[in-house]
């Protein structure tokens, strides 16, 4: 078989070519693998940023605690009265940070869920005076940090007494009839 010199000169070309586009997909995977992702991973910031908050709580820490929100957040507490703008539930707050002690919740576990610039949660946390209780919420990235933009607490109920707490409820509510 003979080959002229115009094919030998294809063949170099074409040798060239996907030796370069070889090194060039090496080198990309190469800069993927040794570069993370922005963002890949922020569990360590995500449960700073709520077991931050349950610390600040502990300790009275008004400025911090409230920092951790974004200002237009709301908070939903244990009483069905309890849905605060963030404002509203600073105002709320004050006395029971005054003293350098605001209010003390031991987390028992937690668990994300979602990406991107939006994550939730919820957690079991005990408190001495409520027992169990769960908190859940919804964080968001403002301009490269994360901060609360929505948090509920709730009372848990073993339903070995639910009936009971049920009932209680509806009597300090003043519901006479039910559904």
């Amino acid at each position: 078989m003979t080959t002229n010199r115009t094919q030998l000169q294809c063949y170099r070309h074409r040798g060239a070519v996907t030796s370069t586009t070889a090194a060039i997909a090496a080198l990309m995977i190469s800069m993927a693998l040794q570069i993370p992702t922005a963002h890949a991973d922020d569990s360590g910031a995500l449960d700073g940023l709520i077991s931050g908050l349950h610390q600040d709580a502990h300790e009275g820490n008004f400025e911090t605690y409230f920092d951790r929100y974004t200002p237009d957040a709301v908070f939903l507490g244990t009483d069905k009265t309890e849905r605060w703008t963030i404002d509203e539930f600073k105002r709320y707050a004050e006395p029971a940070f005054a003293d350098g002690h605001g209010w003390t919740y031991k987390v028992i576990e937690r668990h994300w869920e979602g990406s991107g610039d939006t994550r939730w949660f919820d957690e079991v946390l005990l408190n001495a005076k409520l027992g169990h209780c769960r908190g859940t919420g919804v964080v968001r990235r403002v301009d490269g940090e994360w901060k609360i933009a929505h948090y509920a607490l709730t009372m848990l109920v073993p339903n070995v007494i639910a009936a009971e707490v049920g009932s209680q409820t509806r009597r300090t509510d003043g519901v006479t009839d039910t559904p």
